[in-house]
């Protein structure tokens, strides 16, 4: 989640002027990046617990990192978050799970040197407090009241509203890591059309990507207990929305959509009004009848984009939400596969023309059996590694016409990889960590931390 936030004071009009905000994010093509964020759950070496905020935990971390060009960000005078290099920024999870929103690259070498370069980083402040980092997708060994709050006013709101909209929501907040890459698109046809293939694509992601089979030490029955969580977390601001299917979605209908995702904050002075629940259209009225908030601001829907959960996020660019944190090799496979499929004109029309094979009501059927069934979900009559397998060509294609090499002039084909390998009839991660756990584990969880960290 975002560190605090936008100061932008310009009233709000009207819906067209709230369109055009978001529609500034369009750019040639030319000047397209990729923007890759990961999280991932500290755990004290010694006896796996959760670190807090305080004692040597998460505060130091930022603490240590912050002389290495960073600048602290505070919420009541405690640091919780970092930025300064750029358009990089690290920031917490509400858990304290570590978070870091890469800098924009041109191509997918720079993401992985950058992912390697962090990871470097939290290790050398991280291992003299005697702490490790594993990016998984949910905790596997705590309970949920077992985890650790960070002081981010944000999630004081969150934490007392989520139980009234899902029952997964502070397991959403405080047990899950994800991996999401951020794209362009050139115009307001653009992002429709590459909302579209990443939404119905987002269910085979999260098979292909799964890594959350253990909770509270020990096998759950999901590959993705992650994107189970997903399945019920304030599901007006969560999934898959039919309106974004639209062929005449757009910027306006977007907005139109997210004015109807309830509130949970209004940022005033430096704090956090608790507004859960409440009408963002009311706000932009003026009958909200909330003292402090004032009239509703550019800054304010800033804030409120970032508090709606689809699986795919529209803001000034599209994020990509449905995968589960993992290895540094999936990572960046993670980004590799989306770059490959929307950043080449010619593959986006093969995805374009794949993914309107099937209804998009299957797509979010999909959505609803892969936690549990990962790659072994049915597909059209078939399995998941036939989609999977189009859906990887099209993505090779894609990525072999970028032409992007690295030094030893390899193009960026190399990141797809891991997941070749998987459609290919290989193990996902879960699947290889719950054949550790049966074997040399001897059903000892505590031993993934060890082998998944950074």
């Amino acid at each position: 989640m975002s560190n605090p936030g936008d100061v932008d004071a310009t009233p709000i009009s009207s819906v067209r002027q709230l369109a055009d905000f978001i529609a500034v994010g369009s750019k040639p093509r030319e000047r397209f990046t990729i923007g890759t964020e990961h999280e991932k759950f500290g755990f004290y070496r010694a006896d796996y617990r959760a670190p807090a905020y305080e004692d040597n935990g998460i505060r130091a971390v930022l603490e240590g990192m912050a002389p290495d060009g960073w600048t602290p960000i505070l919420d009541r005078g405690n640091p919780i978050g970092l930025t300064g290099r750029g358009s990089a920024s690290i920031s917490l999870e509400p858990a304290g799970q570590l978070e870091l929103s890469g800098g924009l690259m041109s191509d997918l070498h720079g993401t992985r040197t950058e992912l390697l370069a962090h990871f470097a980083e939290v290790r050398r402040v991280a291992d003299p407090l005697g702490l490790g980092f594993a990016p998984l997708g949910f905790q596997p060994l705590h309970s949920r009241d077992a985890m650790p709050w960070m002081p981010k006013g944000r999630y004081a709101i969150m934490r007392r509203y989520m139980p009234l909209v899902g029952q997964y929501g502070l397991d959403m907040m405080t047990r899950t890591c994800t991996v999401q890459v951020n794209l362009d698109y050139a115009s307001e046809a653009d992002m429709a059309r590459k909302l579209r293939v990443s939404l119905a694509l987002q269910p085979l992601a999260t098979a292909l990507f799964a890594n959350s089979p253990f909770s509270e030490g020990k096998p759950n029955g999901f590959q993705s207990f992650r994107a189970q969580v997903w399945t019920d977390t304030d599901n007006q601001r969560s999934g898959i929305p039919p309106v974004f299917f639209a062929e005449d979605f757009g910027f306006e209908r977007y907005v139109e959509w997210l004015l109807d995702v309830p509130m949970y904050f209004v940022y005033r002075d430096g704090k956090y009004i608790d507004v859960a629940g409440r009408s963002f259209r009311d706000f932009m009225a003026g009958t909200l009848d909330q003292p402090g908030v004032g009239q509703a601001t550019i800054g304010d829907f800033a804030d409120h984009m970032t508090t709606a959960f689809t699986d795919v996020r529209v803001k000034r660019f599209l994020e990509m939400r449905g995968a589960d944190a993992g290895s540094p090799e999936m990572m960046v496979a993670q980004s590799a596969l989306w770059v490959g499929l929307l950043y080449d004109d010619s593959a986006l029309a093969a995805a374009d023309a794949l993914v309107r094979r099937a209804p998009w009501e299957d797509y979010r059927a999909l959505r609803l059996a892969v936690p549990r069934h990962g790659m072994s979900a049915p597909w059209q009559g078939g399995g998941l590694r036939d989609l999977a397998r189009d859906v990887l060509a099209i993505a090779r294609d894609g990525l072999r016409a970028r032409g992007r090499r690295n030094g030893s002039a390899q193009d960026e084909t190399m990141y797809l990889a891991p997941l070749e390998a998987i459609v290919a009839g290989g193990p996902t991660q879960a699947e290889h960590w719950l054949s550790r756990y049966h074997g040399a584990w001897r059903g000892d969880v505590r031993r993934l931390l060890d082998e998944a960290a950074i």
